[in-house]
């Protein structure tokens, strides 16, 4: 499963050279991320409040390969590329739309965290329902529970 999200580069997005500055692609990648829960069913600020869970980021990257400009429509395309006991990871391509030519590969690691505690997060396994709903989600072969 896919989660697209659609958007118009703005001025205030764009650094000294009129390109994107590269934060921003952080920025949308996680915004992205959390439509992704959220199309699923998995809200995450539901999750912190009612099963004080949260899904942190631990890492994340980006090939940037075309730059953004201003007024350009771009298209994220998130999905999830791997499966954990503990963790997954989402991939998020950026395309320029309407050529549908790849901006930035980009990827985000996260881990689900016990957050019971705010003074020491750990790592703990993501729940049963969560794992199945996020294991039929996942791009290509099958989760890793282990």
């Amino acid at each position: 499963m896919q989660h697209t999200l659609e958007k118009s580069i703005t001025w205030g997005e764009l650094d000294a050279l009129g390109i994107v500055f590269y934060p921003r692609y952080y920025e949308w990648m996680d915004e992205a991320a959390h439509a992704f829960f959220d199309s699923l069913g998995i809200n995450l600020g539901t999750l912190w409040k009612g099963r004080n869970i949260q899904f942190g980021l631990v890492e994340t990257g980006c090939r940037y390969l075309s730059p953004g400009r201003y007024f350009d429509k771009v298209c994220l395309i998130t999905t999830v590329e791997e499966l954990r006991a503990k963790s997954l990871t989402l991939a998020h391509r950026i395309y320029r739309m309407p050529e549908h030519e790849l901006m930035v590969d980009g990827f985000e690691r996260r881990i689900c965290l016990d957050v019971s505690d705010p003074a020491a997060f750990k790592a703990t396994h993501i729940p049963e329902d969560i794992h199945q709903i996020l294991s039929s989600a996942l791009k290509g072969p099958s989760s890793t529970r282990a």
